[in-house]
């Protein structure tokens, strides 16, 4: 598992649209959006986004907090 920071905040469940996280996790300041996602790198530098991740994606954005390899902006 990696862990990916979501660049294009229009499109989350769009493996394109994030980018793989090689050093210090970001900072995570915002607005309940997605910032980070755990998934497994597809070999290229892009998350896998499964039925799993998408299922966590929306309960973290759901409960407004921070749940199963999804952060949130805060």
């Amino acid at each position: 598992m990696a862990l990916f920071q979501l660049d294009i905040q229009s499109a989350p469940t769009s493996p394109a649209s994030y980018s793989l996280v090689t050093g210090t996790p970001p900072s995570c300041s915002g607005n309940q959006r997605i910032c980070t996602i755990t998934a497994t790198d597809n070999g290229s530098g892009k998350p896998i986004i499964d039925v799993a991740v998408l299922t966590n994606m929306v309960n973290a954005l759901n409960s407004h907090s921070n749940t199963g390899g999804v952060n949130l902006k805060t």
